[in-house]
């Protein structure tokens, strides 16, 4: 199968089999393709090019279609409605009827029977909203057996289960299997897929890496078989001089998902944060530049003590931030390249908006020309492309001179020559003995970009790699907790 978006191919030519009473592991990094893949089987999306055959016969999907066909999907971001019963939920689209009208008894019988068999005790009459994320998680479980599929596709089921709550759900994965349902499961929880999948496929950059049986494949294995590309000359190199002084240096940190972080980021130095998506790494950029509520046991910030407290106090400090959705917080789309250039110094103070025409429009010039925006910088940023649009996200802090830069995923969704760039700058922007610290999804850009590497799971620093110590394998283990693979000393 194939599936494209605005020209940017997702999946390449990947093909699945899904075979009865088998449970089937679907694994890669963040921006496989396993997300595009999942929705294609479950209706969602249609294939650019290719086809979907059950039993043999090629069909064409939607939801309901899908449904109709005994397919079923627990997505991770959960479908709830809240306000119902737990009951209510689990048969919502399909309640039993009784002279025309919903049997809320059947429905009930039901609900409790589903409920027990993933491990729910609570009261089928309880409405979900007063349950906890973990006994959500179940309840969308037992709303997609509700209807008694052929095809369960399971997206990390277990991410918010308790221990006790996952091995009931690997039983019940377990008793599915021997009645004879296809099961597709994707987790990061490697242990979990080694105990109970037959088979996995691996998806790499949108392509099939690797579709194999599972006997004799070890977490390390699997983390082989997800990594590994060659990074040839995409990045620059460079001799690592950081200041034995750090430009921040926070004990005891937390904000938002963020907890209990001890960091020191050195003037001269990229020290990068990896790990799965939404463990953290996000609310820990936001809390240094206090566009969220913070707190720390003890804060040295640009050399003055406690943090900053704010956006504006960060910024008054030389802290800027660039973030991951350059469309709605880099940019402001529909005014100019030059207005964009200019509009963080221009916030600044008096002094700034004094200055004349011809003065303002050599300085977005020259940021242009520093980053290698190119089009007329009357244009609006919406006219660029992605990488030019996230160029000068980067440019236009240039004129406070910051000397901490705070960078969330900088090169997602732009092509090869503009992270080619972008990753010149940074190193730049490091020899000119500015501290960065880079949030990525993208592990080969921790691995050869990067100092150091923190690495994130459930909101703290699990371990932070010195450069000798940085390979690919080691941030997915450490991210994945694969038993026995590249556990932090």
């Amino acid at each position: 199968m194939w599936k494209g978006f605005f020209g940017n191919p997702v999946l390449k030519g990947v093909s699945i089999a899904l075979e009865p009473g088998r449970v089937h592991a679907l694994l890669g990094e963040n921006g496989a393709g396993k997300s595009t893949l999942i929705n294609i089987l479950s209706g969602a999306l249609s294939p650019d090019a290719g086809s979907l055959q059950l039993d043999g016969r090629a069909v064409s999907l939607t939801p309901a279609a899908a449904r109709r066909h005994g397919i079923a999907v627990v997505q991770q971001e959960l479908s709830l409605t809240t306000h119902l019963s737990i009951a209510e939920n689990i048969g919502l689209g399909a309640y039993p009827l009784r002279f025309g009208l919903v049997d809320y008894r059947a429905l009930a019988r039901s609900a409790d029977e589903l409920c027990r068999s993933v491990g729910l005790d609570e009261d089928v009459a309880r409405p979900v909203g007063e349950l906890s994320l973990g006994r959500r998680q179940l309840v969308e479980i037992a709303k997609a057996l509700f209807r008694k599929p052929r095809v369960l596709i399971l997206d990390e089921p277990t991410s918010s289960l308790s221990a006790h709550e996952t091995r009931t759900l690997i039983g019940l994965v377990t008793a599915l299997k021997r009645a004879g349902t296809a099961v597709l499961y994707i987790s990061h929880r490697l242990a979990e897929v080694t105990e109970i999948c037959d088979h996995v496929t691996v998806l790499k950059d949108g392509a099939c890496t690797a579709d194999r049986p599972l006997a004799g494949v070890d977490a390390a294995g699997l983390v082989r078989l997800m990594v590994g590309r060659d990074p040839g000359d995409l990045f620059p190199r460079w001799d690592a001089c950081p200041a034995a002084q750090p430009a921040v240096s926070v004990r005891g940190f937390s904000a938002g998902r963020t907890m209990e972080v001890d960091l020191d980021i050195h003037p001269g130095e990229v020290l990068g944060v990896g790990g799965l998506v939404g463990q953290g790494q996000e609310d820990l950029l936001l809390g240094l530049y206090g566009a969220i509520p913070a707190s720390a046991a003890s804060a040295v910030f640009a050399g003055r003590p406690g943090l900053p407290g704010g956006v504006t106090r960060a910024n008054a400090r030389g802290v800027a931030y660039i973030p991951a959705d350059r469309k709605r917080e880099g940019v402001h789309l529909t005014h100019s390249i030059a207005d964009n250039l200019l509009l963080p110094g221009l916030a600044r103070g008096a002094g700034w908006r004094r200055r004349a025409r011809g003065a303002e429009a050599r300085l977005a010039a020259t940021l242009a020309g520093r980053l290698s925006v190119k089009g007329d910088l009357d244009r609006p940023v919406q006219a660029l492309s992605g990488g030019n649009q996230q160029k000068v996200a980067l440019a236009r802090w240039m004129p406070l001179d910051p000397g901490i830069l705070l960078l969330n995923d900088p090169t997602r969704g732009v092509d090869i020559e503009t992270k080619r760039e972008i990753y010149a700058m940074l190193r730049g922007f490091a020899a000119e003995g500015r501290a960065i610290l880079l949030a990525s999804s993208d592990t080969p850009e921790l691995v050869h970009l990067c100092d150091r590497v923190a690495v994130m799971r459930d909101g703290r620093i699990v371990a932070i790699l010195e450069r000798r110590d940085i390979s690919e394998e080691r941030i997915v283990a450490l991210a994945m907790a694969a038993d026995g693979v590249g556990r932090a000393a």
